[in-house]
């Protein structure tokens, strides 16, 4: 099962420029909510900054990852 350090981990080595703050919502390593901050979100809708952040997960996402709630932002 990823950890909330695993995919803070991979979100920020996937987007460059990015921070991430990663929470588990219901402690079973499954359901979380990740805020992402990346200089790169400034040109994308908010559907495309989510994609974006999706991507990073493939097919984790549904599988290891059952849930994966986003707030994506371009500056803090």
């Amino acid at each position: 099962m990823p950890s909330t350090d695993d995919l803070k981990q991979r979100i920020e080595a996937a987007i460059p420029g990015s921070t991430a703050s990663v929470t588990d919502l219901t402690g079973t390593e499954d359901h979380f909510r990740a805020t992402v901050v990346a200089p790169e979100f400034a040109e994308m809708s908010r559907i495309e900054q989510h994609r974006r952040v999706y991507a990073v997960f493939g097919a984790d996402i549904g599988g290891p990852i059952h849930a994966l709630s986003l707030v994506t932002k371009a500056e803090a």
